[in-house]
């Protein structure tokens, strides 16, 4: 019988096993797209207990306490973080076949060197083990990214962002390198006036702008955009349910810049006119500086409209939304293709039945440039578990080329994900091992493993352009 998160976990053959351990399991991470927070990586923040680092802002956590019958005041409200984890770990055992319970035992053992399973028995042992080493300087911000390899990670950074903090880390001896993203969707915000002119004024301010015309907008975004390129970006992030790409004139867009600016709201033909131009004049901004646009599509956000007024947005209340997609991407991919102006792209589905889609989608686009410069993104939210990855992946392998996938990222908000890199490794490793035992690819592994390595690393390095950090071993190591 084998061993639950053994050493060959979800490695089923021994052409997967040789692939993980040789070739995937030593490479280094490249995580460029994530929601950590640039200030305590700066500050090597110190987490004083379990609850902090891992049920904090985690709504998938979150979502399945809430579909276990906890009460929200143990989830988001007011109980100690001790009676929060105490909930989460009566919850744990009723995760199986959620990627929850992996990932939950996958990070007690790979941060913390616990093996047992998670409950409500088990719950004040792990918590106060946990607790007492994530207040140790091993366990301290900086040292967790170096503990699980991490060379290079890309914050979310609004337009506005002062990127003060990654100032800090640049200056610092610090070997991981940190870099923002640009994410400009609230410069795009434009459903509601009132809160997008509160907006536009902080955009303004922080680029030294007075925003009274679309131009204004376009000078303040293009300060903006070079602010970011001197800090380091290379990335852009836009989280869309669909791509704008009506028809506009510049004309007209100028005039609904105008009709909000003056505290008008749009119609919904109008917001969709801004918005495209908005969006080109973005893209074209990324072609400029040769960075890489991400697009990650197709989230219907906020359904319960009770709960986002009690708790704010990003709180656990999304889904998959089931958008049509094709046609909007098409014509705005093709727009910026025919102005020779299509940046490096990524494009990330939400509702799997875009697979597909997406993966012939951007075989229009590639161009021969650039190995690989239409990128279909890595299973994203709903999707980053074995069955999405999986998926992905043979979409992907169908459809172009697997060989130039620039492979995982964590989208996450926590310091302990790092582990979902390793995930994907042994699911990528665990195919290629299936494909070689049905003979489907040859057991040709110096073949394998160099596309193993590749897409674990070494193509998301080229692709991106970013240097390689002297790799620094984290305090328990050096001990």
């Amino acid at each position: 019988m084998k061993t639950f998160l053994s050493a060959d976990f979800l490695l089923q053959t021994a052409t997967a096993r040789q692939l993980y351990h040789e070739f995937a399991a030593p490479m280094p991470i490249i995580d460029y797209h994530n929601h950590l927070l640039p200030d305590q990586i700066a500050e090597d923040k110190q987490f004083d207990n379990l609850t902090q680092i891992w049920l904090y802002g985690d709504h998938y956590k979150w979502r399945a306490m809430r579909a276990n019958g906890v009460p929200e005041h143990y989830i988001t409200g007011a109980a100690s973080d001790w009676e929060k984890f105490e909930k989460w770990a009566e919850t744990v055992p009723y995760t199986l076949r959620n990627p929850l319970y992996h990932w939950t035992h996958l990070e007690l053992q790979r941060y913390f060197g616990i093996s047992e399973l998670l409950n409500k028995d088990s719950a004040r042992r792990i918590y106060d083990e946990c607790s007492a080493k994530l207040r140790t300087p091993e366990y301290s911000v900086r040292n967790l990214l170096l503990r699980m390899n991490v060379h290079t990670l890309c914050t979310t950074d609004d337009p506005a962002d002062s990127l003060e903090y990654h100032r800090a880390l640049a200056a610092s001896d610090f070997a991981v390198q940190v870099l923002p993203a640009f994410r400009a969707d609230k410069a795009m915000a434009v459903d509601d006036a009132p809160s997008y002119n509160a907006y536009l004024d902080r955009l303004g301010a922080a680029a030294g702008v007075e925003i009274t015309t679309l131009a204004d907008l376009h000078a303040a975004l293009r300060r903006r955009h070079d602010f970011f390129a001197e800090h380091g970006c290379r990335l852009s992030d836009h989280g869309l349910e669909q791509i704008y790409a009506a028809d506009y004139t510049e004309e007209k867009a100028v005039a609904l810049f105008a009709k909000i600016r003056g505290g008008q709201a749009l119609e919904k033909s109008e917001n969709l006119q801004l918005k495209s131009a908005l969006l080109q004049f973005l893209a074209e901004l990324d072609w400029e500086k040769g960075w890489t646009q991400q697009f990650h599509l197709g989230a219907l956000r906020n359904n319960n409209t009770r709960m986002l007024r009690e708790l704010g947005p990003d709180t656990g209340w999304d889904s998959i939304g089931d958008f049509s997609q094709a046609q909007a991407m098409s014509r705005f991919l093709d727009r910026l293709d025919n102005q020779d102006k299509l940046a490096k792209t990524i494009l990330y589905n939400l509702n799997p039945a875009d697979n597909e889609l997406i993966a012939t989608m951007i075989g229009n686009f590639n161009d021969g440039s650039v190995a690989g410069k239409m990128q279909f993104g890595s299973g994203w939210w709903f999707l980053d578990q074995k069955d999405g990855m999986e998926k992905q992946i043979n979409a992907l392998s169908n459809m172009g080329l697997l060989s130039r996938f620039v492979g995982m990222l964590t989208d996450s908000r926590s310091f302990l994900s790092y582990p979902r890199h390793e995930y994907f490794r042994r699911v990528l490793c665990n195919l290629l091992g299936n494909d070689v035992e049905n003979g489907e690819l040859p057991h040709d592994i110096a073949l394998l493993g160099q596309l193993v390595q590749n897409i674990c690393y070494n193509n998301a390095q080229e692709y991106f352009g970013f240097e390689q950090p002297e790799v620094v071993l984290p305090v328990a190591a050096q001990a």
